[in-house]
């Protein structure tokens, strides 16, 4: 599995070498996380998280909903719980898989491979669907032009360019016009309909995803 880069989220040094060591005999990069405030700001190279349950400051279960605000890429518990209802809870609450310790090493990189390749499909799938391509201020959608204002297709390219993250209206809005621009972050919602609407002329498929009450991300 080349090019791949898992984030480990656990307190366990021990446990955590153990699986770097195993995982990058499998040709995935590790980054290491011992609690919330050594995750890394910036996430967008990261193509999977394994994450414990009980960590010092925040636990798992807070960690995996702050994460859920702004990424997408897959979430896998680590946890000797292993009652149903904290199962549950982590599904709920975002995880992807829920595997419980102690565990094998070859069962966890199964469960890291099907959670990895099941992204790659959906992304070919949604690829072959619907490409949408920016270049040089233009946008197209199966080769048809589509008529964009520039604030619209800022959006589309903020968007494409980061599809692994949810962004809320008032991080769209401030990542594009800064903090002390003018207007309101409301105005970020209209644009969002306006692209909408021009992108359903061209095509029935969905490009711009919401997320109720977080934002929007970038499926297209």
């Amino acid at each position: 599995m080349i090019n791949r880069k898992i984030l480990i989220i656990e307190d366990d040094i021990d446990l955590v070498d153990m699986l770097e060591m195993f995982l990058e005999t499998k040709g995935i990069d590790v980054l290491k996380a011992y609690s919330s405030k050594d995750i890394p700001e910036d996430l967008s190279e990261v193509d999977l998280i394994l994450l414990d349950i009980n960590l010092p400051r925040n636990n798992g279960f807070e960690i995996c909903k702050n994460l859920r605000e702004r990424w997408l890429m897959p979430i896998l518990f680590l946890s000797a719980r292993m009652n149903e209802e904290d199962k549950i809870k982590g599904l709920m609450l975002g995880g992807d898989d829920y595997i419980t310790k102690p565990f094998s090493l070859e069962e966890l990189y199964a469960r890291i491979f099907t959670n990895l390749t099941r992204k790659d499909r959906e992304k070919q799938v949604m690829g072959n669907m619907h490409p949408c391509h920016l270049e040089f201020g233009v946008c197209r959608i199966n080769g048809t032009e589509i008529e964009l204002t520039k604030s619209e297709y800022e959006i589309v390219e903020l968007l494409m360019n980061n599809p692994k993250q949810i962004f809320s209206k008032e991080r769209i809005y401030d990542s594009l016009w800064g903090i002390d621009g003018f207007g309101s972050s409301q105005v970020v919602s209209e644009h969002i309909r306006n692209i909408r609407n021009k992108f359903l002329q061209v095509s029935e498929e969905e490009f711009i995803k919401t997320h109720w009450g977080l934002g929007y991300s970038w499926i297209g």
